[in-house]
């Protein structure tokens, strides 16, 4: 199980203020970015039907490699970014159908990483992440959160990523 953390970049632009954050947050800190942009997740189906070029599964079987994940996504209207909402509604496939593989999600740490036009975070946003990491036995670190007039300024003046970078650290710790 890999130590470094897994960032899944749920951002419509390739280079998006999400993607700029994230890559000065963890500049010095080693870790993966899979950018869901370049997958092809399809909606959640009842039926459990979709299409052979569906990614999820390989999408998941490559997070589950991963004891720390960190979810990086633009606000838009007060919420997730789309990509990053259909997968979390395919998300229901690892309680029904695949449900060997939903378990294995289970003790892993969980962040968010998020950019928006607002000067904080809206009330509410980290209400999903929160709740989806309980119902998976996950444990939900926190979160980091920076305006997108932040993201052209220095990083430092965000003094919540050391901190954001310490829990990380030590969610991670003894696996490597």
């Amino acid at each position: 199980m890999d130590a470094h953390p897994l960032i899944l970049l749920a951002s419509a632009r390739p280079d998006s203020d999400t993607r700029r954050l994230v890559e000065k947050v963890f500049q010095e800190t080693p870790h993966q970015i899979l950018d869901l942009r370049e997958h092809t997740i399809s909606p959640y189906s009842y039926e459990n039907e979709y299409p052979a070029q569906d990614d999820f599964l390989a999408v998941i079987n490559r997070v589950l490699q991963y004891q720390v994940l960190v979810l990086a996504t633009p606000v838009y209207w007060y919420a997730m970014s789309g990509l990053l909402k259909t997968f979390f509604d395919r998300l229901t496939d690892l309680v029904t159908v695949h449900k060997p593989l939903g378990r294995k999600l289970k003790g892993k740490a969980l962040f968010l990483l998020a950019v928006g036009a607002d000067a904080e975070l809206p009330d509410g946003f980290e209400v999903p992440f929160k709740l989806t990491a309980k119902y998976l036995g996950m444990a939900y670190g926190r979160s980091l959160y920076a305006s997108t007039e932040e993201v052209e300024t220095d990083l430092y003046h965000l003094g919540d990523h050391r901190e954001f970078l310490r829990e990380i650290h030590d969610s991670g710790r003894g696996l490597s």
